[in-house]
């Protein structure tokens, strides 16, 4: 009688934190087309600030954290801060442009609430 050995990956593909749409990944790529020399890719991060206490703030990074979540995009490396994946877990990043505005948008269901100008969130 001879036992037949079946393996099976247990690992499994993680879920990005951040779901980018592909305006957002278009932004990226223009953004690193135009990157400072040392710059390895963007840096979504939530620093305190604003009157309801968390901010988005996309910014050039030239060093990887180990800590950060790392997505790879068509147009360039994409990080989110260790620091912020918990407040942005299933959250929607993309570009939005129109005759006044521009800039990233963020549908994040962890936002308990946001100020009046959408520039800063609570959890």
């Amino acid at each position: 009688m001879t036992t037949e050995t079946k393996t099976r990956s247990t690992a499994r593909k993680r879920p990005a934190a951040v779901i980018l749409t592909a305006p957002a990944e278009a932004r990226i790529a223009k953004l690193m087309a135009q990157a400072p020399a040392d710059a390895i890719g963007v840096k979504l991060s939530t620093p305190r600030r604003g009157c309801s206490g968390l901010a988005y703030s996309v910014d050039y990074v030239a060093s990887a954290d180990s800590m950060d979540e790392r997505i790879e995009t068509p147009g360039g490396t994409f990080f989110i801060d260790g620091g912020s994946v918990l407040y942005l877990i299933g959250s929607t990043m993309d570009w939005q442009e129109d005759d006044f505005t521009a800039g990233f948008v963020f549908q994040n269901p962890n936002a308990k609430g946001s100020c009046g100008c959408g520039e800063s969130f609570t959890i």
